[in-house]
């Protein structure tokens, strides 16, 4: 298989990694949520304190875990979404879901979490965040520092943490419904939920520090996956205080790690009796693998170099709410229910500013501290007061407007939509999250598209909690046609790329009945 060629198709001309013929089994679906079996338990409570009211911050145990976890990953609300018959009765037909804090393509949450733990009163080992029955379930038992530190070479030391977390994907689990897609669902969904989770670690004092290169077979080995129905894209060592930076990596190769540990064999239920093969996301997943810390690398930032005519100023943001679970509970994808609502400047300079300011993290990619993130935010505003109607980059470091065109866009973003599920008449905002268009490949090889996506959907995390914040909501977007968004932007020149379309605006109430789960408390 031609890689770039599968990668090319897949970002641009998403229709071709498809088979025209592609029908999805509902029937033989698998469940949204990893369930093990005959592991021990350690049940959370669901006593959920609001999380900003813990004064002081607790020390991590046990029930600050539990609800560190629910915040980021845990069943927090049921739904039931009322459609119009497809029958053209008057009747109206319902579905039904569970939701989580961080979204989800087609709300399947193909990414599930482990975390590794060293807390009084627990014993000391790999867990696997069980959703379903809000629990930990021990996987593998004893104090694994110096495996995690190795793992990692050496640039954050696991004993200066008291645990962390794994994000894994299991690639069925979306790949039933979206077939080669769910590739890109992937790593936005695992970003997404890396930004959750580093929201809610600020919110507990946590330090994290996000690690999207580490010894892959080495990793699976310790939590016991093969690597093949389930890998790791992520591992965030956390701990009371910053986690310090080590330039010196030590060599070590999966290969030899795995030596050091013994196998654990476990088993699980996901409900699907049919698992189909899927053969062009194994082969390019099996090139993202690093088999030795020799192949780390550090990213800098490209300046982008872009001359505007028109620059426009934008004003210091309003405080957002301090309410941070409301945030999260509010927060949702409106569909056709968005209303036209114009926004203001400081509105707007309010979700552009504090995104891009909440999206710096620590992580292991970055050649120097503090500097410029690897994307940028562009959007095509519409009615805006003192703002022409047009196409626009945020300059995040003058907290400026550099006009690309001016114009009404909304007639060709409508188009582009391979979905009309949104209504974008209606919204004054659609931003596009923007990268490079070879996904750093030079440095990071084909890891590189995996790297971007979960970096986007850390700052799309970020974009759609300050919307809450804001009262409005945004809806995170992939039908949407990127060749004619790159065109708006005029992108290719700058080598750049658009990611993911995120149209952003207040809306009315959505047509479902919506109930919480064990977290009343909170709203």
């Amino acid at each position: 298989m031609d890689l770039d060629l599968f990668l090319h198709q897949l970002h641009f001309q998403n229709e071709r990694v498809t088979p025209p013929n592609w029908e999805v089994n509902w029937d033989d679906a698998p469940y949204p949520f990893k369930l093990y079996r005959d592991l021990p338990e350690y049940r959370l409570s669901y006593d959920r304190p609001a999380i900003e009211d813990q004064h002081p911050v607790p020390s991590p145990d046990l029930n600050t875990i539990g609800h560190f976890l629910w915040y980021v990953y845990g069943l927090t609300q049921f739904h039931l979404t009322a459609f119009p018959s497809s029958t053209g009765e008057e009747s109206a037909e319902t579905m039904q879901g569970f939701r989580r804090f961080p979204p989800s393509g087609g709300g399947l949450y193909p990414s599930e979490l482990y975390v590794y733990l060293k807390l009084e009163n627990l014993p000391h080992g790999i867990y696997h965040y069980d959703v379903a029955h809000h629990r930990l379930l021990l996987l593998r038992k004893g104090n694994v520092d110096a495996y995690f530190t190795r793992a990692l070479g050496n640039s954050s030391t696991l004993s200066n943490c008291f645990g962390a977390v794994i994000i894994t994907t299991m690639f069925w689990k979306n790949f039933f419904k979206y077939h080669n897609f769910s590739y890109r669902l992937q790593g936005l969904d695992a970003g997404a939920l890396t930004g959750q989770l580093l929201e809610v670690c600020k919110q507990s004092c946590f330090h994290p520090k996000v690690h999207v290169q580490f010894l892959d077979g080495a990793i699976n080995h310790l939590l016991g996956l093969d690597g093949k129905e389930e890998s790791t894209y992520a591992v965030i060592p956390l701990s009371e205080y910053k986690i310090p930076d080590d330039e010196t990596l030590s060599k070590s190769t999966a290969t030899e790690l795995r030596s050091t540990i013994p196998k654990i064999h476990t088993t699980y239920v996901q409900r699907s009796e049919n698992v189909l093969p899927f053969p062009e996301i194994a082969e390019l997943h099996q090139e993202t693998l690093l088999e030795s810390t020799e192949l780390f690398r550090k990213l800098g930032t490209r300046e982008e170099k872009r001359n505007s005519k028109i620059k426009i100023a934008l004003p210091e943001p309003k405080p957002l709410s301090s309410d941070f679970a409301q945030a999260c509970c509010n927060r949702y994808s409106p569909d056709m229910d968005f209303s036209s609502h114009q926004l203001d400047q400081v509105q707007l300079a309010s979700l552009l500013k504090e995104s891009m300011n909440s999206y710096r993290y620590d992580n292991d990619l970055d050649k120097e501290e503090n500097q410029r993130p690897r994307l940028s935010i562009y959007g095509c505003f519409y009615q805006i007061d003192g703002i022409p109607n047009g196409a626009y980059r945020y300059d995040a470091a003058s907290h400026s407007l550099s006009l690309i065109k001016e114009g009404d866009f909304r007639f060709s973003l409508q188009a582009g939509m391979s979905l009309h599920n949104v209504n974008l008449h209606q919204v004054p905002v659609c931003l596009h999250i923007v990268g490079e268009r070879e996904h750093h490949k030079a440095e990071l090889g084909y890891r590189g598209y995996r790297i971007q996506h979960i970096e986007a959907g850390m700052l799309l995390q970020r974009i759609l909690l300050t919307a809450s914040a804001l009262g409005m909501n945004g809806h995170p977007l992939l039908g949407f046609d990127i060749n004619g968004c790159d065109k708006i932007y005029e992108l290719e020149d700058a080598k750049k790329t658009t990611i993911i379309q995120v149209p952003v605006g207040f809306h009315r109430a959505k047509s479902w009945l919506v109930g919480g789960i064990g977290g009343e408390s909170l709203v």
